[in-house]
């Protein structure tokens, strides 16, 4: 599998600039959200037939490359 940014990218011109998978409108974003509501890639592909397996493992990854740089939001500890 190629690196992530094969298949994520970022333009202003769509979404707002939200990291997408290329060549769609489809943010990290939603599929994320998609996950945590107990979606199955099987489930996301066939909702997203122009999605494959490889851009949803190219999600994870650029979320890996987030987290190891430090991009992300630290969470609190409930007081």
């Amino acid at each position: 599998m190629a690196g992530w940014e094969a298949y994520i990218h970022s333009d202003e011109k769509i979404l707002l600039g939200k990291p997408v998978i290329k060549g769609t409108r489809i943010s990290v974003e939603l599929i994320l959200e998609l996950y945590g509501k107990g979606w199955t890639s099987e489930m996301i592909i066939e909702s997203y037939p122009n999605i494959t397996h490889e851009q949803l493992r190219a999600v994870f990854a650029y979320l890996l490359d987030c987290v190891q740089h430090e991009l992300f939001f630290p969470i609190s500890k409930a007081s």
